[in-house]
């Protein structure tokens, strides 16, 4: 069970993307909480979604929010990426879609981060698909600290995952929801 406020951040964990020179890195943490209880430190929230089930490509994802719920949606990403081989954009909107419309989906309490070697997108349950334009975006309860420390380091000399990183270990020393174990997957992306 997670918790949330009225604006809709979830609580309970911190999930960034970074885009920078040629590399896409989505980082997030381990803990999972109920309530005011840590039940767990090392969930992976980050996955890599495998090139078959992508339509060639790779995907990267991260969820906020309750685990099942986010295993929903994560389902159905894949089957959308089968649906709309290599078209992340395409099968996230058609997810949209049918979360905001389809009643059992509208239920869900859970965010999602997605990206491939072109885009990255925010997920929610508002039927936003959300494209960042400063290079990062980050959800969760500590999403706000992490996407703030990610856009003051963006034009150092420091790497996308470098960046991240710092951001979420950033995000951890402030959200109680946030912890030090994180899960990083990178993408190379071909650009310079």
């Amino acid at each position: 069970m997670s918790e949330h406020d009225p604006q809709g951040t979830m609580h309970a964990t911190t999930i960034i993307t970074v885009r920078k020179g040629d590399q896409v890195v989505m980082a997030g943490d381990g803990q999972v909480s109920l309530g005011q209880t840590i039940m767990k430190g090392n969930a992976r929230k980050v996955r890599r979604i495998s090139s078959a089930k992508s339509g060639g490509g790779e995907v990267i994802a991260g969820f906020a929010g309750a685990t099942a719920d986010a295993f929903t949606l994560m389902e159905r990403l894949e089957a959308k990426l089968e649906q709309y081989p290599g078209q992340l954009m395409r099968a996230c909107v058609e997810l949209a879609k049918d979360w905001r419309t389809d009643r059992y989906l509208r239920r869900l309490e859970a965010m999602m981060l997605v990206a491939d070697a072109t885009t990255t997108l925010a997920l929610t349950g508002t039927g936003d698909v959300l494209e960042p334009e400063h290079g990062a975006i980050a959800i969760g309860s500590g999403g706000n600290y992490a996407y703030a420390a990610a856009r003051a380091l963006m034009d150092s000399d420091k790497s996308a995952e470098e960046i991240a990183r710092r951001a979420m270990e950033i995000a951890g020393d402030i959200c109680v929801y946030t912890n030090d174990n994180i899960v990083v997957e990178t993408l190379e992306t071909g650009a310079s």
